[in-house]
């Protein structure tokens, strides 16, 4: 009898019962059906081994370690994981000492001039403060002022105008030409937050733009829908026919120091003041697009100024003197496509972008036809700056119809004003020193200048994001470089880089303005209260300034290069808060490495997603 088993090992096994071997011939046969298994079948694993290997051979096996795809010495494994181990050691400590140890930061290198004048142009618009200054103001001669302004006037229903900024070298506070400063602020940061970012004044220039916004927010009753007034002024200049009167141009006082009553100037019938401050508040809006509650208060002002700019037609300069006389404005229609096209930035709301490019209202704003000073952004006439604002929707949301039509115009109109700044063209005369003559060798050209140095740039910008290298002038393409050197050669002149080699920014450089137009920088701060005319003396020295006015850029050269440092002559000496907003956003424009480029989305951020509306059919066919 047999029986017939499994080799464990894949081989037969035989076992006969009736063999009749003796106990050593059997186990010589189960050592040769071993090594017959062993010689053909498939490799054991390590279980299967164990069984065949004596304990010699078993200790001789564990000297090494199966990895699977590799067999290597156990003390070489040993050795390499406890290697790893130790250099990862090291490295943790290493680095919880790098990050833990105080260490002094390389540098990287000076800051360029358009930072450095940055930061000295900012601090301008502290110096003008008025109200009740915060702790950290920074410019040791200023002091608490205005601080009766709207309570001495019983017309005045809004008691509490104090705050706000003064607008030049005198105490008055004109909302015109501050409420374009407040708006090209706003802007220039939401444009280039991370620039500011990079300077270290992103804090500094929001709580400036913040300063002037909540001022505003006084001059109307914000909380309400509609409104039928807003204060346009405070403070009085009109020294007309001799007049003796006490006020903030007939004295040469500190603002700290008056004591005459400052009339507040309503106006009921403004829609270019109601509608630029609309887009001062609704271009802050956006600033401060993350402290909600903020943003939608600016957002609500802003919208019933504008509401009523167009219920109550009119210029706010043809109902006052004094307007007229010093910020007169020519028209309000450009302050419809300019405020119409902040507040649909702001709420993303249409029927503002239809407003903002009407054909109509474009028509009567001067969007289609030249003049001398077409393409000048000023605190009077905002077309440019509209036209570049409605340019940059075409190039990043291209909402199509039925906005494309208007936005292509604008789009070509802006790129016919880049082609205007140019040298190769006589648009526009220039110095010899190289200075561009935006109102045609009329006095204080400076302010033109900057705002056409950053419309240059902010446009090279929008094209460069947009992947597009130039533009055309006529059958000529220019590079997006081109707008950029002409920006750096007119902010480099105003640096200076120009015939007099004088910086026409106060405390940048070594030769600067001396002698300013300004009542708080002339007065030494001596504990003297000089009275309305006791300031005189100071206003007619041919001293320099006791006070240093950093920041401030003066009014500039004439058509000459010639400059006169002569405290009493302001078309050369007298800075403004409009003249001082397009320096910032000039110089913030142009400042860095480069490598810090546009914030193209936040501009964006109300604006929903767009779906063009397809345009009407054609007319049907008639024979």
């Amino acid at each position: 009898m047999s029986m017939y088993g499994r080799d464990p090992w894949g081989g037969p096994l035989e076992i006969n019962a009736a063999d009749s071997a003796t106990e050593d011939e059997r186990s010589r046969n189960l050592n040769d059906y071993d090594r017959a298994a062993l010689s053909n079948s498939r490799p054991l694993d390590e279980t299967q081994q164990s069984w065949l290997l004596g304990q010699g051979e078993q200790k001789k096996k564990k000297k090494y370690v199966d990895l699977g795809c590799i067999i290597v010495s156990r003390k070489i494994f040993v050795w390499t994981v406890g290697s790893i181990l130790v250099c990862g050691l090291l490295a943790g400590l290493i680095t919880l000492i790098v990050k833990t140890v105080p260490r002094h930061h390389g540098k990287h290198g000076p800051p360029d001039n358009y930072t450095l004048a940055l930061h000295k142009a900012l601090m301008f618009f502290n110096a003008q403060r008025s109200g009740k200054l915060p702790k950290h103001n920074n410019v040791s001669w200023r002091g608490n002022s205005g601080l009766q302004d709207g309570k001495s006037d019983s017309s005045w229903t809004l008691k509490d105008l104090v705050g706000g900024y003064y607008d030049a070298g005198d105490a008055i506070k004109f909302n015109f030409p501050k409420s374009f400063a407040m708006t090209m602020l706003s802007w220039s940061v939401i444009e280039y937050s991370a620039k500011y970012e990079a300077a270290g004044e992103l804090a500094h220039v929001k709580e400036i733009i913040k300063w002037g916004t909540d001022y505003f927010l006084k001059t109307f009753n914000s909380s309400a829908d509609t409104i039928d007034n807003i204060a346009a002024q405070v403070g009085s200049g009109d020294t007309s026919g001799g007049s003796t009167t006490p006020n903030d141009h007939y004295c040469w006082m500190r603002p700290e120091d008056i004591d005459y009553k400052r009339p507040v100037f309503a106006c009921s019938s403004c829609s270019d003041l109601a509608a630029e401050m609309a887009a001062a508040l609704a271009s802050a809006s956006i600033v401060f697009k993350d402290n909600k509650a903020y943003s939608q208060k600016l957002v609500h002002g802003a919208k019933t100024l504008f509401h009523f700019s167009r219920q109550q037609r009119g210029r706010y300069s043809a109902g006052s003197a004094e307007a007229a006389t010093f910020y007169n404005s020519t028209s309000y229609w450009d302050e419809f496509v300019w405020g119409g096209a902040w507040l649909y930035y702001a709420t993303g709301n249409n029927s503002y972008l239809q407003l903002a490019t009407t054909p109509g209202i474009a028509k009567h704003a001067g969007a289609f036809w030249g003049g001398p000073d077409y393409g000048v952004l000023s605190w009077d006439n905002k077309l440019a700056g509209a036209q570049v604002l409605l340019s940059r929707l075409r190039l990043f949301l291209s909402p199509g119809y039925p906005y494309e039509e208007m936005l292509r115009t604008f789009h070509n109109q802006t790129s016919i004003i880049m082609c205007s700044y140019l040298p190769v063209f006589t648009s526009f005369n220039r110095t010899k020193g190289g200075l561009i003559q935006l109102n045609h060798g009329r006095p204080q050209p400076l302010q033109y200048v900057v705002n056409a140095a950053f419309l240059a740039t902010v446009f090279s910008d929008y094209l460069d994001a947009a992947d597009t290298p130039g533009w055309y002038c006529g059958p000529t393409f220019y590079s997006t470089d081109v707008l950029r050197d002409f920006a750096k050669r007119q902010i480099d002149y105003i640096l200076g880089k120009n015939p007099r080699k004088m910086s026409y920014i106060v405390g940048f450089g070594n030769h600067y303005p001396r002698r300013v137009h300004h009542r708080g920088a002339s007065i030494p701060k001596n504990k003297v209260k000089y009275n309305c005319k006791g300031g005189w003396k100071w206003r007619d020295t041919s001293k320099p300034n006791p006070n240093t006015l950093v920041g401030a850029m003066v009014a500039g050269p004439d058509k000459h290069d010639g400059f006169h440092d002569v405290r009493t002559n302001y078309n050369y000496t007298e800075p403004t808060l409009a003249g001082n907003a397009g320096l910032v956003a000039a110089l913030v424009a142009l400042s860095g490495d480069g490598s810090a480029k546009i914030d193209k989305n936040t501009i964006f951020s109300a604006v929903p997603p767009m779906f063009p509306t397809p345009p009407p059919p054609p007319a049907p066919w008639k024979p």
